[in-house]
């Protein structure tokens, strides 16, 4: 990661699991940045990241990325952006669906036209499984912030700001994920509730989710998504798999699917696999740069579309209860609560 040599990183949304994680990972790695920047809307949880981590490369920024200025005062001397500020519950999503649209969608604008204004060398903006095929608010608005990245992108020819996305399916032990729920309830001694027995969901550790926002800064050309290949299982078989870890008898509760939820999530269409490089662990997904006059283009149907299936965590690699126990064991939230 030479690219991060004597530059100064902004993370948006900087107190959350990701920003946590790659501040950590940054430090850790010892890259020789000059400084991160921490741009958040929550004092307390700066406040707690300030003294946990005391590091005098960490500056933080109180804001909020639906507010132009503070997130232009924040932008000064930036070299590099990581956005992950966004709204995330699906639930609390569908019930304020306005309030997603302002931090996902204007919120998102505001951090990629600053980044443009003041000459910030490279964007990353994360995403996530729910904005293919959405069916709920959290979906459509990260889907419609994909589409003001892949825009803006298309605008700026001359790649002076590189602006790529990401898109990965459920980060395990995430903030306000099931297995921390799992373990609490299980602690709590109560039963663990599940919405879908069948359901499944792609499942991801945090370190693989900065691998790929890393890979995504050092590789992407302008307008590139980038998806993280990933393993799945059931909603059962996790809660299953909690369940031995904490060698636990609590029954499991069936609530019924929430509001708006997938059985299952898909983090790839058949239309975008056609476009993309496979590379190994991810895929990329090239910008469609195309411009509004249609006339100029002939697009001749294929029939090997038909053969190409989406890529969803019903199709993808399925781990058993015993796969998930030894994936679960490999995150140190998890066996700092074992």
């Amino acid at each position: 990661m030479d690219k991060l040599s004597n530059k100064t990183i902004l993370i948006t949304g900087g107190t959350g699991s990701f920003g946590k994680s790659v501040v950590k990972r940054l430090l850790k790695e010892d890259v020789g940045v000059k400084e991160i920047r921490i741009f958040s809307r929550d004092e307390l949880k700066q406040e707690e990241m300030r003294i946990a981590l005391s590091n005098d490369k960490l500056k933080f920024h109180i804001g909020d990325v639906r507010d132009i200025d503070s997130v232009n005062k924040a932008m000064d001397s930036v070299d590099y952006i990581f956005h992950a500020a966004a709204l995330k519950q699906v639930p609390s999503c569908e019930f304020f669906p306005m309030q997603a649209v302002l931090t996902n969608i204007v919120g998102s604008n505001n951090v990629i036209e600053s980044a443009i204004a003041h000459g910030v060398s490279r964007v990353v903006c994360l995403g996530t499984d729910k904005a293919v095929y959405p069916i709920n608010t959290m979906g459509m608005t990260k889907a419609v912030m994909e589409k003001v990245a892949q825009a803006a992108a298309r605008r700026e020819t001359s790649e002076n700001t590189v602006i790529s996305s990401v898109r990965y399916g459920n980060v395990m032990c995430s903030r306000g994920s099931v297995i921390p729920l799992f373990i609490r309830q299980i602690k709590e001694g109560k039963p663990l509730t599940v919405t879908v027995p069948e359901m499944t969901r792609f499942l991801l550790p945090l370190r693989n989710a900065v691998d790929l926002v890393l890979f995504a800064f050092e590789n992407a050309n302008q307008g590139d998504l980038f998806v993280k290949k990933a393993p799945a299982s059931t909603i059962i078989d996790l809660a299953t798999a909690v369940k031995n870890l904490f060698k636990s008898e609590a029954p499991v509760k069936v609530i019924g699917i929430r509001h708006s939820e997938k059985i299952y999530e898909t983090l790839c269409t058949r239309e975008e696999l056609r476009r993309c490089e496979d590379m190994g662990e991810y895929y990329r997904v090239i910008l469609d740069d195309r411009d509004l006059n249609y006339t100029k283009y002939f697009t001749e149907g294929d029939t090997e579309e038909v053969l190409i299936d989406d890529y969803t965590s019903h199709n993808t690699e399925q781990l058993n209860v015993k796969q998930v126990e030894e994936l679960l064991l490999s995150l140190p939230e998890v066996t700092a609560e074992l």
